[in-house]
């Protein structure tokens, strides 16, 4: 016979009408990147948040103690689409590169690194310095796999492990400080037809700035995936060439 406890029980264990499933972390940072990308960093707050997800912001707190975890978690979910895989090992060596493969992986690296500043402009000047704030090994694990994974490759392709962290750097630095180039915003008017106007440039002091104001037919005409390949090419023969020293 079964009790009163069996009836009131839902059949199959499932929750009682009514009663939504609890918030996850993915759902949070989903919500939190989009009030982001839609507004800016100064535009997410844990209250905005919590209407953006139709919920009681308290509920956030058991994800993210303040603003600055959910900054850091938001940071690391976005560096998760920095790490560009590897291809599947065609030649049966557990994955190892080969000889010009950890640079088609750079490319690859780089291009991804674009793509995904593209889609978060607001969160890449948080990716770019949240993690500088504290000791590497207190830094979200999320935040440190890109440097992992440029590591083990460029370990695999050759390099000591001294010249790897160098190259890592500096393949690191390069990236970023393309990507926050581009991030920047360098049309002034859009409706001028003189590029020298349309960038503002007619604003600099001839005198002072003749080669910038020069150079006005060119800025307009950037190219940032063709520059970003171009200076690819600078840094990955440089690197080639301390492989084979």
């Amino acid at each position: 016979m079964s009790s009163d406890a069996d009836h009131a029980r839902p059949a199959g264990g499932t929750r009682p009408p009514g009663r939504r499933p609890a918030l996850t972390r993915e759902q949070i940072l989903t919500a939190a990147l989009q009030i982001i990308d839609q507004d800016g960093v100064e535009a997410l707050t844990m209250r905005r948040l919590g209407q953006a997800l139709d919920r009681n912001p308290m509920a956030i707190y058991r994800h993210a103690a303040d603003k600055d975890a959910l900054l850091d978690g938001i940071v690391e979910h976005v560096a998760a689409e920095l790490v560009a895989p590897r291809r599947p090992d065609r030649n049966g060596d557990g994955g190892r590169e080969g000889d010009h493969e950890w640079e088609a992986v750079l490319r690859r690296t780089a291009h991804t690194f674009r793509r995904v500043a593209l889609a978060h402009p607001h969160v890449m000047p948080l990716l770019l310095t949240r993690p500088l704030s504290g000791p590497l090994a207190l830094r979200p694990l999320g935040t440190l796999r890109q440097l992992e994974e440029l590591l083990e490759l460029f370990v695999t392709a050759g390099f000591d492990p001294q010249g790897a962290l160098h190259a890592a750097r500096l393949f690191t630095g390069f990236l970023y400080g393309h990507v926050l180039h581009e991030l920047q915003d360098q049309i002034d008017n859009p409706d001028e037809t003189d590029d020298l106007l349309r960038l503002g440039l007619h604003r600099l002091p001839l005198t002072q700035f003749p080669r910038l104001r020069s150079l006005a037919a060119v800025l307009a005409t950037y190219d940032s995936a063709t520059e970003l390949d171009e200076g690819l090419n600078i840094v990955i023969a440089g690197l080639r060439s301390q492989l084979r020293t």
